[in-house]
């Protein structure tokens, strides 16, 4: 199956992508290149080499990318980041996609404070701060924006073992219907997209943990998921999540705001 996009026009424009060395992030940060944005890929120093990787592809597309650095459990380094890209790409900022997250699997039980709290400072204050700031910046700039978020089918339906990860995102999908109400007037529209199990390093860890909680092996726990729930028969890539913020931001799109939009194959059915 081909995902392949057609390379557009350059825009102009700059997106900033949190969490985009790899995954959905990555997917996201080249689908938005191939439709004319410059990128700013924002992620933690352990993945530079997974970022350098990103930019060579983006700039194969003709487009400029940069890597900023940010924890986005700081809020102080994701002003600084939104700073960053506005300084080297310029005052050009009009897609914000807050991506970075982090799925813990554990059963609610031996959740220690510690694990609730990293949590909610990667999933839930990391998107909340970065939707701040870049709003902030296109305030400043007078010409509007599109800020996206990660939700996740979780946003609508709780899981076994996953108690604090669907809370962050029941929260998110709060905060984008009410970031969206406020924003509206700046011609800021804040939509999240919502993705089930996707191939992904993140649903390989899922797997894994789920493995030792059911006691069965690796692969198993993910195989058997998609194959009970996924309803179009297969699982979802990066790019299916890419394809979708690629239509939040466009003005095919314009109409669309304070939702958050699942994208899983039938599987919260």
């Amino acid at each position: 199956m081909s995902f392949a996009s057609p390379i557009k026009a350059a825009l102009g424009r700059t997106a900033f992508v949190t969490g985009a060395g790899q995954g959905i992030g990555r997917a996201i940060a080249c689908r938005l290149a191939r439709d004319g944005y410059d990128v700013s890929i924002a992620d933690i120093p352990p993945a530079k080499a997974k970022v350098d990787d990103t930019i060579k592809e983006i700039e194969s597309y003709g487009r400029k990318a940069i890597g900023v650095f940010a924890d986005v459990k700081d809020a102080k380094q994701i002003y600084a980041a939104i700073d960053e890209t506005v300084d080297r790409l310029g005052p050009n900022l009009f897609v914000s996609v807050a991506n970075a997250g982090v799925t813990q699997v554990k059963p609610l039980l031996e959740c220690t404070p510690e694990f609730v709290e990293n949590e909610i400072r990667i999933n839930l204050l990391g998107l909340i701060n970065t939707h701040i700031a870049a709003a902030k910046q296109m305030v400043k700039q007078g010409a509007g924006g599109r800020i996206i978020g990660a939700g996740s089918i979780a946003s609508y339906r709780t899981a076994n073992n996953l108690a604090p990860y669907g809370a962050t995102k029941f929260a998110v999908r709060g905060f984008t219907e009410a970031a969206a109400r406020e924003w509206a007037q700046y011609g800021i529209r804040v939509n999240a997209y919502g993705p089930g199990i996707v191939d992904t390093p993140m649903w390989d860890h899922i797997d894994r943990e789920l493995a030792k909680i059911e006691n069965t092996s690796v692969g198993e726990a993910k195989a058997k998921r998609v194959k009970n729930d996924i309803l179009l028969g297969r699982i979802q890539e990066p790019e299916d999540v890419a394809k979708l913020v690629s239509f939040l931001v466009s003005d095919e799109a314009e109409y669309i705001t304070g939702q958050t939009i699942k994208t899983c194959g039938g599987a919260s059915l």
